[in-house]
């Protein structure tokens, strides 16, 4: 059995914990261990334990093939293959995967319910702070606009930025800076000296393994033309990777402490509707 790579699409034997055409490693040989699930008992185990709705609510059907519209689902057939499914609003089947790699399989359905649980978190009004208010930060349009109409309204900063340019000029070091990259179609994110790249197949990030390319091509005075303001995904601050300093603005998903204050049943309300239904995963 074939899968493809994330990195550049080529189809890879199963059994490769590196990509023998771009160097990027399989998924096969990313698993976490400890917690994380690697059979569909251990899956099933997980979504109960982490107190999720009934699965006719978050239509995540483990150890079931669903014929319905609107659903993802994991099974094993006749044959002994594992089956990672998708089916779309109008019922057409989408195959994630199809091979003898239980963890593999497990794995796809895993890391998309972790996706669809963040999403669905975010849609009942996780990351409030003790005032009811939303962390909201300010988005690079708020600084663009910010930066132009400060000088106008005040000579001081107008003074303020002819000095701060002069500084940044002597000063100016072309490294990356924190912030949203795209590069030969694919989106990055840079911060603390590394890179991630991020995956539109399974809406989420992981450390880039062409690490040394973007660095000799992003490190020099073109950085400017690949930086982007955001990025049409999932956005890295959600992510797991990302870190602010304060615990509000990130997920651990690999920590069960996260869950023993979060009760689906009791706390928040799950809405499967607002599923992206259309895409093939």
């Amino acid at each position: 059995m074939k899968v493809k790579c994330d990195y550049c699409g080529q189809m890879v034997d199963e059994n490769e914990k590196t990509c023998p055409n771009c160097g990027g490693p399989m998924p096969v040989s990313n698993r976490v261990a400890g917690s994380q699930p690697k059979t569909i008992e251990e899956l099933k185990k997980w979504y109960t334990d982490h107190h999720l709705p009934p699965e006719e609510t978050t239509r995540f059907f483990i150890g079931k093939d669903i014929k319905e519209p609107k659903a993802f689902g994991i099974y094993k057939d006749g044959a002994g293959d594992f089956i990672v499914y998708k089916n779309k609003a109008d019922g057409e089947r989408v195959v994630r995967y199809q091979g003898k790699d239980e963890g593999y399989a497990v794995n796809e359905l895993y890391q998309r319910l972790k996706s669809e649980i963040a999403d669905q978190k975010a849609n009942n009004g996780k990351g409030k702070n003790k005032g009811g208010k939303k962390n909201e930060k300010s988005g690079p349009l708020d600084w663009i606009i910010a930066f132009f109409v400060l000088p106008f309204v005040s000579p001081f900063f107008a003074g303020i930025y002819i000095i701060i340019g002069l500084v940044i000029f002597a000063l100016f070091d072309h490294s990356p800076s924190r912030g949203y990259y795209n590069y030969k179609g694919n989106d990055y994110y840079y911060q603390d000296s590394s890179w991630y790249y991020y995956d539109a197949s399974s809406d989420a990030w992981s450390v880039a393994p062409n690490a040394d390319e973007l660095n000799s091509v992003i490190n020099d005075d073109t950085y400017s033309d690949y930086m982007t303001d955001d990025h049409s995904g999932m956005s890295f601050e959600e992510s797991s990777w990302y870190d602010s300093g304060t615990s509000d603005d990130s997920y651990d998903w690999d920590s069960d402490s996260d869950w023993e204050s979060s009760d689906w049943d009791s706390g928040g309300s799950w809405d499967s509707g607002s599923s992206d239904w259309d895409s093939d995963w």
